[in-house]
């Protein structure tokens, strides 16, 4: 038999307990489980914040050590400090604060102050539920994991109900209250009972190594006569609070959890949640479907057991996405055998692309489920807007942003938080052709229900879903929903926006103009009078003109794009001979520094050492010597079919000494199979040394900020379409310049080195392939700087 110490219980609560928000949500739970016919209320009685508090008893206690080598501290002012660290707005623990304070005459009195003014902050969560009887409160509430509300629902799942009769089933709710405070109190009570029923835990009796569990007495008792006989329902009181609740900081998570708790979509309401903060009402923003008709474009969806087994019907809308078109309304059916191929798919396949295996039966295991996503397009959010409007609608886009998990109504965390991408939005957005469908544009949900989706559990530790086969099932349906809702506003933009009339470029059409006009004077010439002869010569004259500008146009257009195509070619040229000259020359001196070396050194090992050396150093110049060549303008303008694998394993090949250098650690990711292309290969040379020498610049420029950091160069080669991305552990790029690193002239390096054209001909050389180079803006750093560049070697029609 198993015995269980008294800590057990504060290392579940830490463990179980991650957040404060998730502390809240579960004691709210518990509320709206009880049936509570008000709501719920939150007071947060403070009149001095922890912060204030930690810091005046460090202080006084410095106060009392230093007493005894000095006798000119002055109380006083120690006293006034305290008076001036209290929240007025706390009005009665206020002035039992202050009086506290003004009557002690000692360091020692006042630390004893101090800690009674931290026992009167408080958090009081309160409902008008069902409440607990004084049995309830020792045969339920005190026992950890108890099963009677798991019991309820399991039997409401067998009997096919449509709603669960609880949110919480697995009975460590109330562990919550240790995360938020150390001491924590209950007054509770049934309709039928006279009397108040009372439990008081203080959790630090638990923290003791030497004992068990059964050995901390707590024990209900019964309390004082009710005040009102009708009153049934549960305040639980938490003092000792274990952070910082200032004013600011309760308005915060009213904003960021409180509001997010009930499913703005829902049809859940009348679940009042009331928030204060020493007596002030904290306002809970709510999600109006006012704001939602400002969205560019939706996808709802249905996901339902049909006849003929799952289906997925979805409604996409699409109403402004960022150009003039009517509203385009699409609805589609996908069926279980499309499900199959486009959830499931072959094992082979999902291994490769490392993905769980998922079960067929899953699909329909899963259960019925919702969802509603609404994208806005942030660049034309202000199009047609007042500045104050505008300001308005990204404010609540700041705020509702991400897609949320909720459960009969109730958020189920941390999905949609702003750490969470559980729908890998961000990671795939811009790796996919199109609009980028990342959590910052949209605002959306997904309902689930206990009963319609009994699978879909959550953790023991409130860190999402379970593993399992439908909440894979469940979290590709949605990822699927958000891939045609991108191919629908490609197709719209390919259609409407981006459909241009065909430019055929044929030189017989002038030609023929010329004879018409030819033959049209010779016919004017044989009727006109002998007086107007002079007319008919000036249109002669026209006719050969405009043959002579039209022969001229045709050479000045094929000149423009030969030079176009020259300019780029030269310029890249250019960049890479500087490149190549500075890494000619550190070689060259390397070589010099080896041969000195060799004029004191007799030791023919030494001597061999050496030699290696030097053959080591002159190699790395061969090799840069090899690369420059295919960067000539011949060598540039000749598409050739080659290998990618093999032409970016020389490329790094070249760099191996400039990176060793460098101290940079590589990872090479390629294919299993060789990835072949047709391209030209000195512009694919062009974009890949481009990006390794900015990688190897900022690397060196963090490396000089911070000394511990250690550069990390990671370049992967993908097929289908052949792209190849380079990322790298330097600062990265901010937000505010991820749209102009491409601009011609915009650089943030040094002088020396700031000349704005890298990246501009990087892109160019790149769309010259019929390829693209762009920064990956779904992959980031820890400090939210973007880091990744997915260069798209050639398209998939080249």
């Amino acid at each position: 038999m198993f015995r269980v110490t008294a800590r057990t219980v504060l290392e579940l609560g830490s463990e179980l307990i991650s957040s404060d928000a998730i502390a809240f949500y579960e004691l709210i739970k518990n509320g709206i489980d009880a049936g509570s016919k008000n709501g719920i209320t939150i007071n947060f009685d403070i009149v001095m914040g922890h912060r204030d508090y930690l810091e005046s008893k460090s202080q006084i206690r410095n106060a009392i050590e230093e007493k005894e080598y000095s006798h000119d501290l002055d109380i006083d002012a120690f006293k006034y400090e305290l008076l001036d660290k209290l929240n007025t707005e706390a009005e009665d623990n206020w002035k039992k604060a202050n009086t506290l304070i003004h009557e002690s005459n000692t360091f020692e009195a006042l630390l004893e102050v101090l800690e009674d003014i931290n026992g009167l902050n408080s958090i009081t969560i309160s409902d008008t539920g069902s409440g607990m009887s004084l049995t309830e409160l020792d045969t339920v509430f005190l026992v950890i994991g108890t099963s009677s509300r798991k019991s309820e629902i399991d039997a409401a799942v067998a009997n096919g109900k449509s709603h669960a009769p609880f949110l919480g089933e697995k009975g460590i709710g109330r562990l919550s209250a240790m995360r938020l405070g150390e001491r924590l109190s209950v007054c509770t009570a049934r309709l039928n009972d006279s009397n108040y029923n009372l439990i008081d835990i203080d959790w630090s009796d638990f923290d003791d190594a030497t004992k068990m569990i059964e050995d901390i007495d707590v024990k209900p008792r019964t309390g004082m006569k009710k005040d009102d006989p009708d009153y049934s329902g549960t305040e639980i009181r938490i003092e000792k609070l274990n952070a910082d609740w200032s004013e600011k900081r309760v308005d915060r998570l009213a904003i960021d959890d409180f509001s997010l708790l009930v499913n703005p979509l829902g049809k859940i309401s009348g679940q009042r949640l009331a928030v204060f903060w020493n007596g002030k009402r904290i306002n809970i923003r709510r999600l109006e479907r006012s704001f939602l008709s400002h969205a560019n474009a939706l996808v709802r969806g249905k996901y339902r057991m049909g006849n003929d087994g799952p289906e997925l019907e979805l409604r996409i809308e699409l109403n402004n996405i960022g150009f003039e078109h009517p509203r385009e309304i699409s609805i589609e059916t996908a069926t279980a055998d499309i499900l199959h191929g486009a959830l499931v798919g072959p094992k082979a396949k999902r291994r490769r692309m490392n993905k769980r295996d998922i079960d067929y039966t899953a699909l329909s295991s899963v259960g019925p489920f919702d969802f509603e996503l609404h994208w806005f397009n942030r660049s034309i959010l202000r199009k047609g807007k007042s500045t104050g409007e505008y300001q308005a609608l990204r404010n609540l886009l700041d705020q509702w942003m991400g897609v949320r998990l909720y459960r009969d109504g109730f958020r189920v965390y941390p999905y949609g938080s702003e750490d969470d991408d559980w729908l890998e939005l961000d990671k795939t957005a811009l790796a996919s052709k199109g609009y980028a469908l990342n959590r910052i544009q949209l605002v959306g949900q997904v309902e689930i229900g206990r009963l319609q989706n009994p699978q879909l559990i959550d953790q023991t530790n409130r860190e999402g879903l379970r593993q399992t086969p439908e909440e894979a099932i469940l979290k590709e349906t949605v990822q699927f929903s958000v891939e045609r809702l991108r191919d629908e506003m490609n197709r719209i933009t390919r259609e409407q926006k981006d459909a241009k009339e065909l430019f055929i470029v044929d030189e017989t059409k002038t030609v023929d103009l010329e004879k018409r006009m030819k033959t049209a004077i010779q016919s004017i010439r044989k009727v006109i009078p002998p007086e107007h002869r002079e007319v008919v010569q000036e249109l002669e004259l026209m006719r050969e003109e405009f043959a002579r500008y039209a022969a001229q146009a045709r050479e000045r257009i094929a000149d423009m794009e030969k030079d176009a195509d020259e300019m780029l070619a030269m310029a890249g040229i250019g960049l890479m001979v500087e490149v190549v000259a500075h890494e000619l020359t550190r070689s060259a001196e390397d070589a010099l520094d080896v041969l000195n070396s060799l004029k004191h050194k007799t030791v023919p090992e030494e001597i061999r050492r050496r030699l290696e050396s030097l053959r080591a150093s002159m190699t790395s110049i061969s090799k840069r010597l090899r690369i420059l060549d295919p960067l000539s303008v011949t060598g540039r303008q000749r598409k050739e079919r080659f290998y990618l694998n093999d032409l970016l394993s020389e490329i790094l090949e070249a760099h191996e000494v400039q990176f060793a250098r460098h101290q940079v650690k590589l990872n090479v990711l390629l294919p299993d199979r060789s990835v072949q292309v047709s391209a030209v290969k000195g512009m694919v040379v062009q974009v890949i040394e481009n990006l390794i020498s900015n990688s190897l610049y900022w690397m060196d420029v963090e490396r000089q900020r911070k000394m511990s950091f250690k550069p990390e160069l990671t370049v992967s080669v993908e097929d289908n379409p052949p792209r190849i991305r380079l990322s790298d552990n330097g600062p990265g790029i901010s937000k505010q310049y991820k749209d102009r690193i491409f601009d011609l002239f915009f650089s943030l390096k040094d002088k020396s080195r700031r000349r704005g054209l890298g990246l501009y001909i990087a892109r160019e050389a790149a769309e010259h392939n019929g390829g693209s180079l762009m920064l990956d803006q779904d992959v980031f750093n820890d400090e939210g700087r973007f880091s990744t560049f997915d260069y798209l070697v050639v398209g998939e029609e080249s």
